[in-house]
């Protein structure tokens, strides 16, 4: 996605050890790299960026305990964990999942923000908005009422690509992201009437009752491990009639995992269970892949659903 955070550590000598073990690490020496990044912590053990490092080292040459304790520093180095090392440990087993550290989400967009449409939709074959528009005028097929929408709140709404895609459809935007530099990405666009810095909850909090008709979250509510929360603001907001349609990826088991690629899976049960909680109809639920990784589809599932 990004290139990998660097903290600098304020040691000169220590900094060079990490350059010199990201050096051997693109080389293909693992193991010249995993020695030369602990060099860098033995000389500052407040490193963050070289722990985290170490962390990803270890983990390629197998060797789990030692990558969870590297982890576990780079934690106690920086709280804010903008590298996501709690992540890692969960998905070593070794921290109980829960939620993304907000710092993490919006250090890694920041990052991806100048280059984030050319990356997702030229590296990655990313077409989360077109496959959220396609399930949200499947709905109004052969009702005889036009797919349109007064006002639609856009969660997570990165550089603005589901925006292009319904703004046939949408007289009004408002767009709500975790990161600044995204915001400013989307502010680009001109689509939206307003543009907020903020989580998806907070963001939907910021909204009267019945006062929206359209939710959008193409690709975001992965980043999401409890979904109750925004169910019930989506609910709340949400005009009589109006419809919340996100994408998701997804699983082969029940409940909520940490994927492969450090975002949360929901599996289809327990999205109809948040749905029906919320007090939302569930209109379609089916699977579709937004993008591919390692030249794989990544499995995911695209939800409709009606106040």
């Amino acid at each position: 996605m990004a290139a990998p955070l660097f903290l600098s550590s304020g040691d000169l000598i220590a900094d060079r050890r990490y350059d010199f073990a990201r050096d051997f690490q693109l080389r293909g020496d693992i193991a010249a790299a995993a020695d030369l990044m602990a060099q860098a912590v033995e000389l500052a053990p407040r490193f963050a960026s070289a722990w985290f490092a170490l962390g990803e080292l270890r983990e390629k040459l197998g060797e789990c305990n030692g990558a969870i304790d590297a982890y576990r520093y780079a934690c106690a180095a920086e709280p804010e964990d903008r590298h996501g090392a709690k992540l890692r440990l969960m998905r070593l087993g070794a921290l109980e999942l829960s939620e993304m550290p907000p710092d993490y989400v919006r250090t890694l967009f920041d990052q991806y923000a100048p280059r984030f449409d050319k990356a997702l939709i030229g590296e990655l074959n990313y077409r989360g908005p077109e496959i959220l528009l396609k399930a949200v005028l499947s709905i109004f097929h052969g009702t005889g009422r036009p797919a349109s929408f007064k006002r639609a709140a856009d969660l997570g709404c990165g550089t603005g690509l589901a925006a292009r895609e319904f703004v046939a459809n949408v007289d009004e935007f408002i767009g709500v992201d975790l990161s600044p530099g995204m915001i400013e990405e989307a502010r680009t666009t001109g689509l939206y009437t307003r543009l907020d810095v903020a989580d998806m909850v907070q963001g939907l909090r910021a909204e009267p009752n019945a006062s929206v008709d359209l939710v959008l979250a193409a690709d975001a509510v992965n980043y999401l491990r409890d979904l109750a929360p925004l169910m019930t603001e989506a609910a709340r907001v949400l005009r009589p009639g109006g419809i919340f349609a996100f994408t998701t990826e997804t699983h082969g088991g029940s409940g909520v995992i940490l994927g492969a690629g450090l975002r949360y899976c929901h599996a289809p049960d327990y999205l109809r269970d948040q749905i029906a909680a919320a007090g939302l109809e569930l209109c379609s639920l089916s699977a579709a892949s937004t993008r591919t990784e390692h030249h794989e589809p990544v499995p995911g599932l695209v939800v409709v659903a009606r106040r």
